[in-house]
């Protein structure tokens, strides 16, 4: 199941994971869906990783942009400003 240009935020291609933008707050986290389902909140990238290995990848890579679509920042934005 293919998301639309307007789900997936214009791209063409959506990767099998994406890591939404930041939420506002005192701990702020973002969203990760795998294959569009919601799999839970990531604090930092070790989670994103552990979302994608429960998921099957052994050795995730957080900068394979086949892999992963960060969304509202990369991998090193954890709050929003």
């Amino acid at each position: 199941m293919a998301a639309s240009p307007e789900q997936s935020g214009g791209d063409i291609f959506t990767p099998p994971v994406v890591v939404r933008p930041p939420t506002r707050g005192v701990r702020p986290y973002r969203r990760v869906e795998i294959y569009g389902r919601l799999v839970g909140r990531a604090y930092g990238e070790e989670d994103v990783a552990e979302f994608i290995r429960h998921a099957g990848v052994s050795e995730p890579d957080l900068d394979d942009p086949d892999l992963v679509g960060w969304r509202g920042g990369d991998r090193t934005v954890w709050t929003a400003d």
